[in-house]
């Protein structure tokens, strides 16, 4: 059984909140009862102008352009079933409490069960609303005084226009949760995931059974329910993701947007943003920012860290590059990411020396390109190649985009890039990874050079190859890689090189 917050933890938390509830919400003591009258039928006609009034210190920030059409769903649709995957600091919590407050003050809700993973778990989450009723003066001024006497717990209060809110840990009986004859006409579910749980797809099971069967059966056929669901997503199959599938409205939101712009520029900045994702590993960011949490995949359990033998001693040499088609110059969002991968076999074993993987712009990625020929001059590689992936889809782009910005860059920095184009046919993603990495890995054949480790391009790496299964999203890294190795068994030394011409005057490691 989950263990309850202490008595006194859970004091602290309530007066300190209490108090700044208290001071955050004062109220205008000479309005008359006319003009009051009229301001509060004005607020409740506008829900983003009534929770700017009665949340001053929840409501910072100009609304995101997703809260506005989310929040008009939950306040015209009293039955609806929503399940809202928004990623950390984008206020899921804060805006549903905001919007279940409003219902349930204007008296359109009356019964209200928030869920969470455990019962002190959904205490915490309950403390707001009860805190929030108790003190925040300009709800008392103008919807009368909320706290009742003898119905007033952490777990459990009902309100004195009786509206009842009740905590409840996953799995608990919901039974007796009746407000007089009103059954629950409110089910709010947050953070009701675990990150053991979601390693177990029947535990998985289990909970959106006991959600749609024990918790979702209190409600009344008659009387309209509002159920809502927010939390991340922490895992490949987890009660959020199993509940969008029944929801009348299922939104994935993260920190950033497809074209990697801030999905709350008024609250989050890009500056922001780049500085907490530079603090944390790369894992961690696409767990909590972006919905994407990677686990330990089907094919790689670990990679094998070791000293290299001298790369100009290999039997062959190859640099491999993906281009990607996006041109996003921010880390940590949905698209592609862009890779450029030095390898070197010798002794049927195959070494990574060098590595840039990244979401990152073109003329950056042309810039790996350069950097990667002068590791290969540095390090005296006789025979220089560099092939860049170049399929019928990325035809159009290598020729339009790419090829341009490297003679450009050509121009200024005076050296010959030997390019090849990759025109493979490839076959699906995973199996080519499978196939072509699975066996050398297993043999202890493929060694990354224990010179990367702990930089952030190989973490990244290392995070993409753990993850590397049927269903991943992120694998860009492991293709490159099995697009090298592949060329290197087939075909490295008989394909046509072509060059952009010059001379390059500074190296770069």
């Amino acid at each position: 059984m989950a263990k309850k917050i202490s008595d006194k933890t859970y004091f602290e938390r309530w007066t300190e909140f209490r108090e700044n509830i208290d001071k955050a919400t004062p109220v205008n003591l000479d309005e008359t009862p006319g003009d009051k009258k009229k301001r509060i039928k004005r607020l409740e006609g506008d829900h983003e102008a009534w929770f700017i009034y009665y949340f001053p210190n929840f409501y910072l920030s100009e609304p995101a352009p997703h809260h506005l059409p989310h929040t008009k769903i939950v306040m015209s649709n009293p039955e609806y079933f929503m399940v809202r995957p928004w990623c950390r600091e984008l206020a899921k919590s804060a805006r549903t409490m905001m919007e279940v407050l409003k219902l349930t003050l204007t008296g359109a809700k009356k019964n209200v069960i928030l869920v969470s993973a455990t019962s002190s778990d959904a205490e915490r989450l309950l403390l707001p609303y009860k805190s929030i009723l108790e003190a925040n003066n300009r709800i008392i001024n103008d919807y009368g005084k909320q706290e009742s006497i003898g119905r007033w717990t952490a777990s459990e209060f009902i309100t004195k226009k009786s509206v009842a809110f009740r905590a409840l840990g996953a799995g608990q009986s919901p039974r007796g949760t009746r407000n007089e004859a009103v059954r629950p006409d409110v089910i709010l579910i947050d953070d009701i995931d675990t990150d053991e749980e979601v390693r177990n797809p029947k535990r998985i099971d289990a909970k959106v059974d006991w959600v749609m069967e024990a918790l979702y059966g209190t409600r009344s056929i008659s009387n309209p329910l509002l159920l809502i669901a927010v939390g991340n997503i922490i895992g490949k199959k987890t009660t959020i993701t199993e509940l969008g599938k029944r929801a009348d409205h299922y939104q994935i939101v993260n920190i950033r947007d497809k074209k990697g712009k801030s999905t709350w520029p008024a609250k989050n900045t890009e500056e922001m943003i780049d500085r907490v994702l530079s603090k944390i590993s790369y894992r961690a960011a696409q767990k909590e920012y972006f919905n994407n949490p990677l686990k330990e995949g089907t094919v790689f359990k670990s990679i094998k860290y070791g000293k290299c033998p001298p790369i100009h001693k290999c039997e062959k040499v190859i640099a491999y590059a993906d281009p990607s088609t996006s041109n996003k110059d921010i880390s940590g969002g949905n698209a592609s990411a862009k890779g450029v991968i030095l390898i070197g076999y010798k002794n049927f074993m195959y070494f990574v020396y060098w590595i840039r993987l990244d979401q990152t712009g073109n003329s950056k990625f042309v810039n790996w390109l350069y950097d990667c020929n002068d590791f290969m001059i540095m390090n005296k590689v006789p025979i220089r190649r560099i092939w860049i992936e170049n399929n019928t889809l990325q035809d159009p782009f290598y020729e339009q985009v790419i090829l341009p910005e490297i003679k450009k860059q050509a121009k200024r920095y005076k050296v010959r890039l030997p390019i090849s184009k990759d025109e493979r046919k490839k076959p699906e993603k995973f199996y080519r990874i499978e196939g072509t990495l699975e066996p050398i890995h297993r043999s202890g054949d493929l060694i990354f050079d224990e010179k990367l480790k702990d930089t952030p391009d190989m973490e990244r790496m290392e995070e993409q190859m753990l993850d590397v299964a049927v269903n991943s999203k992120t694998m860009d890294g492991p293709d490159a890689l099995e697009g090298g190795i592949w060329l290197m068994d087939e075909r490295a030394t008989t394909e046509e090189t072509t060059h952009v011409s010059g001379k390059r005057v500074s190296f770069k490691n």
